[in-house]
């Protein structure tokens, strides 16, 4: 039977075990693969429809590609004429070669809390080492060829609009040989969300068929993946009812498809689905209209490089004089939950707030979120709104927890008794069981209730540690003083006395960087230390010396995790601090707190010696 320290142990034990397997679990995985490659080729459409080359395959769909990988951007985007995107959310361009939107920048987003830090770069032109754009197109069928439709090196025209804004969409033509008038018209909205409408007039004398297609491309393994097993980067799909999750590394491991000359995974959407890649905070995604039927394509060019996910709509067939026209959607920009979650209500997108990713407890991490996204919203700061999340998880959590402490402060009541069955059974150990069970049941007590609220806290502490380490909201939040961002450790260190002294602390990569202590953490293991102190000691020494570690052990191991995880656990710690004294108060004890403190600093006394 579990007594109170057992309790105490027990749920010491599981959270150290859960930090430890995680630890171990989660290292940094390195990028393999060279990030040198041309540029995409055009994709393949359905039925007899001609399969054009894979991504990077074809050295004649490679026109307009930078001469050197060396060449810097400014150098690449000059390679082309271009159209200047301009919204409150983003900035860049797109390229008049092949109509490719390839330059795209995150207005509201730097890449570090510094105030003159760049923004952060979403989209790059080819001719990159990263290079990762959007390119749309028709693969031809019937007497078509590929150079008679439109697709990565066309030189499109523009026919209207000077400059891409939310109020001002702009168009682009371009006529093949076959007197065929393609146009492709490109609007975009206030936040990050792209309509891309592909349209033909076929003015051959002849029915034509053919199929547009939208390619999402990314050259090489992306820099800087953070590898970490609790966070999705790769391809994120939506088939129907299905949500796919790929890593960049098992897209590589697809089967090899002759027909596409890369390897390839094709799924068909009968009438809801969008594919695209996701970073830890951004994403590029390619959404049909709802309810339209498409093939899913994700794949990767082995020879190139080049890792592709595609929407490719239905072939149609145009009559002579006749036009058709299809929309598709692109999204590119940053995982903000409020402006996906708009998305998915109010455009359709279907189940788009999946996107993110909630993990294998997303019926808790959704939920969590939406109420800490709330609290932020009330309070106006993400620090407090994490501690009123911990407020709001402990109420929730209250009935358990004080039938959890009630039957501790029962079984303290019973002490007494177990000591004097103990004395009369001696090492029976059988007996002993028997008579303690009877004593349980007889003052109706149930020693294993204060494990529940254990076993509860471990999901809601993995739900919460993905919530902060996941969402955007958390990234480069501030707090109070110090604690400038959520989502990174306590920058502050012991080794300079917390700023005081005039040199810096040691970075993350330090080799001491593990005993680099900030201020949040000394408080976890304060804090924990201080909740052991309610109770006097174990008298076993083993127990007591386990229990007398963990905080300090837990202050090292925390000390390198997101502040916010931290922040949150001091929160967790205070209140079931004063909970658990006030029950115990409830109950007729009062807890000898500093008296327990004052009898951890004495001296043992050595056994006498025979």
């Amino acid at each position: 039977m579990k007594t109170q320290t057992q309790n105490t142990i027990l749920a010491l034990v599981l959270s150290f075990l859960v930090i430890t397997a995680w630890t171990l679990l989660f290292p940094p995985v390195e990028p393999a693969l060279d990030t040198t490659a041309p540029l995409a080729g055009e994709t393949a459409a359905d039925g007899d429809v001609a399969t054009p080359p894979a991504a990077g395959v074809d050295a004649a769909t490679t026109a307009g590609v930078a001469t050197s990988p060396e060449e810097d951007r400014s150098s690449a985007l000059a390679e082309s004429p271009r159209i200047e995107i301009d919204t409150p959310d983003l900035e860049g361009s797109i390229s008049l070669l092949g109509g490719r939107i390839d330059d795209l920048r995150l207005k509201g987003y730097r890449e570090t809390i510094d105030d003159d830090a760049d923004i952060v770069t979403l989209l790059t032109p080819a001719g990159q080492d990263d290079a990762y754009y959007a390119l749309y197109g028709w693969a031809p069928g019937g007497a078509l060829e590929l150079g008679d439709v439109p697709g990565a090196t066309t030189a499109w025209e523009i026919e209207n609009g000077e400059r891409l804004t939310p109020s001002t969409p702009v168009t682009l033509s371009w006529t093949n040989a076959r007197n065929m008038t393609f146009r492709r018209t490109i609007a975009v909205d206030e936040n990050y969300m792209f309509t891309v409408t592909q349209s033909v007039e076929n003015g051959s004398g002849a029915a034509q068929r053919l199929a547009p297609y939208g390619v999402i491309a990314r050259h090489g393994m992306p820099d800087d993946l953070k590898g970490f097993f609790i966070l999705h980067e790769g391809v994120v799909r939506q088939t129907d009812q299905e949500l796919s999750e790929v890593s960049y590394k098992d897209v590589t491991k697809f089967e090899l498809d002759p027909r596409e000359g890369a390897a390839a995974e094709t799924m068909q959407v009968t009438e809801n689905g969008w594919i695209g890649f996701t970073d830890h905070y951004w994403m590029t995604v390619l959404a049909p209209e709802p309810g339209q039927a498409f093939t899913s394509v994700a794949k990767y060019a082995t020879a190139a490089d080049i890792f592709q996910t595609e929407v490719r709509l239905p072939t149609v067939e145009v009559a002579p004089g006749a036009s058709t026209s299809s929309t598709t959607r692109l999204f590119a920009g940053a995982k903000e939950w409020e402006t996906i979650r708009e998305y998915e209500n109010s455009e359709g997108i279907y189940r788009f707030l999946d996107s993110i990713d909630w993990g294998m407890f997303f019926f808790i991490t959704k939920p969590m979120f939406a109420v800490l996204h709330w609290l932020n919203m009330l309070i106006g700061n993400m620090g407090w709104a994490i501690i009123g999340l911990t407020v709001v998880i402990k109420l929730v959590l209250f009935p358990l927890s004080y039938k959890s402490y009630v039957s501790m402060a029962r079984m303290r009541e019973l002490q007494p008794e177990m000591e004097k069955i103990k004395e009369r059974v001696g090492d029976d150990k059988q007996a002993q069981q028997k008579e303690m069970m009877e004593l349980y049941k007889r003052e109706k007590v149930n020693p294993a209730s204060g494990c529940l609220p254990i076993l509860l806290q471990i999901p809601i502490w993995f739900s919460l540690y993905k919530v902060i380490f996941v969402t955007l909201e958390l990234r480069h939040a501030p707090w109070i003083g110090w604690i400038r961002d959520l989502s990174a450790p306590d920058p502050s260190s012991i080794f300079n006395l917390f700023g005081l002294l005039p040199y810096a602390a040691p970075g993350p990569d330090s080799m001491i960087a593990f005993f680099s202590l900030g201020i949040l953490p000394i408080l976890l293991g304060v804090s924990m230390w201080l909740q052991q102190k309610l109770n006097p000691a174990p008298t076993d020494p083993t127990q007591a010396m386990i229990m007398g570690w963990l905080p300090w052990v837990f202050m090292f191991m925390l000390g390198t995790f997101a502040s916010g995880l931290v922040l949150y656990w001091i929160a967790n710690n205070v209140l079931t601090f004063t909970q658990q004294y006030t029950i115990m108060l409830s109950h007729g004890h009062k807890p000898d707190l500093f008296g327990n403190i004052k009898s951890s600093f004495k001296r043992k006394p050595k056994d006498d010696k025979k």
